[in-house]
C-alpha cells in the first residue's frame, strides 16, 4: 500500500487491529479502529459492538497462528466508503487467503461497519 490518504492509514490501523495478538494490545486497536456499535459481516462471521469484534479476532488468530494480515493493493475510497484487498499468510510468503472488504467509515474516522468477500480459500 502507498498511498497515505486518511482512509489507506485508516485501513493500515484496521489491519494491525487484526495482528495484535496482545488481549490488551488488540482491544485498545479494536477501540480506537472502530465505533462502538460497529458491524462486521462476512461468509464466516456477523458480529456488532467491540466486544464480539474483539472476540473474532482472537478466534481467527487462534484458527491461523503465526499469520498475518496485509494489504493487496491500493485503498479506493469515495464519501464514507472504502474498499481495500487483503491477505492473510505467513509473513513474507503468499497469502494463503485472500479477501475484500468494503467499510464504512464515521465523521470521526472510524470504521461503523465492514462487508467482507472472500476471494481465495484454502482447499480442505
Amino acid at each position: 500500500m502507498t498511498t497515505t490518504t486518511p482512509t489507506a492509514t485508516l485501513v493500515q490501523r484496521y489491519l494491525a487491529a487484526w495482528n495484535a495478538t496482545d488481549p490488551a494490545e488488540r482491544r485498545a486497536a479494536v477501540e480506537a479502529v472502530f465505533a462502538p456499535n460497529a458491524r462486521y459481516v462476512d461468509p464466516l462471521a456477523d458480529v456488532t459492538g467491540t466486544d464480539a469484534l474483539d472476540a473474532l479476532i482472537a478466534g481467527a488468530q487462534e484458527q491461523f497462528p503465526g499469520m498475518r494480515f496485509t494489504p493487496v493493493g491500493e485503498v479506493d475510497a469515495h464519501h464514507d466508503v472504502c474498499r481495500f484487498q487483503w491477505g492473510l499468510g505467513p509473513e513474507g510468503a503468499e497469502p494463503l487467503v485472500i479477501g475484500f472488504d468494503v467499510a464504512m467509515v464515521d465523521a470521526d474516522g472510524r470504521i461503523t461497519g465492514v462487508v467482507g468477500f472472500l476471494d481465495k480459500v484454502p482447499t480442505a
